[in-house]
């Protein structure tokens, strides 16, 4: 029987696979495949892939402390909070959103793991919110962190300088939709970020000047269809 590694190099190696991958990302976008979902009843707006490989690592991981730019509607916090819920012990996730709406306050806050959950409304780029989190993050390890708010390369090279120190040896920083690099031209025509200014422009920038971090492609391999190629990045140094 061939082994989970071999199983997936061979998956990874084969070209029509990964074309058949890339051709269903560049749909599902079309789509918004990602609205399809929900946690635990609330809107996740990520890709199965992703819920599995992120629980995945949570579980692996047992951080005592989830940092999460961008919250939408509290699916993904809620998801982080369930699987924290299920390991027990005083683990909490914070959410940190420019816009936390009333609406999806009032649905986060009511939530049955609600209490696993701070919520933060601000920039995740301002110092004093960024000051706030260093504070939470204190004595809490091991630490993990997901970003997923403003997708410009500008925007997430800051997240990256401000929340890659609270990551601890062993743990992962996660910048999703890295994948905008490899959509079509004209997909985001209606935001600001597009290729050549997006969250993979700028991890492949703050890997040239960090050693801590490298990526970790066994999980995008093993996933085969991600919104985050070269996203994972796993802590290797103190």
């Amino acid at each position: 029987m061939v082994n989970d590694h071999a199983r997936v190099e061979a998956m990874t190696a084969d070209a029509r696979a990964r074309r058949i991958a890339g051709e269903f990302l560049d749909v599902a976008v079309k789509y918004k495949y990602s609205y399809n979902f929900s946690w635990l009843g609330r809107p996740i707006i990520q890709f199965p892939q992703e819920i599995i490989a992120i629980q995945e690592l949570i579980w692996r991981v047992k951080p005592r402390l989830i940092v999460e730019t961008g919250i939408a509607h509290g699916g993904s916090l809620i998801l982080s909070a369930s699987i924290l819920q299920l390991l027990g012990g005083d683990g909490r996730v914070v959410g940190i959103d420019i816009d936390i709406r009333s609406h999806n306050r009032k649905e986060i806050e009511r939530h049955p793991l609600a209490k696993r959950v701070d919520l933060i409304q601000g920039s995740s780029v301002d110092e004093k919110i960024a000051n706030q989190i260093r504070q939470m993050a204190v004595d809490r390890s091991p630490v993990m962190v997901l970003l997923d708010s403003n997708h410009t390369h500008e925007h997430v090279a800051r997240e990256l300088e401000l929340y890659s120190p609270l990551v601890t040896k062993g743990s992962y920083l996660i910048a999703l939709d890295t994948a905008i690099e490899d959509l079509p031209t004209n997909t985001f025509a209606d935001r600001p970020w597009g290729k050549g200014n997006n969250p993979k422009t700028a991890v492949h920038e703050f890997l040239k000047k960090n050693d801590r971090f490298v990526i970790d492609k066994e999980i995008e391999n093993k996933l085969l269809i991600t919104v985050a190629p070269d996203g994972y990045l796993k802590c290797v140094k103190d």
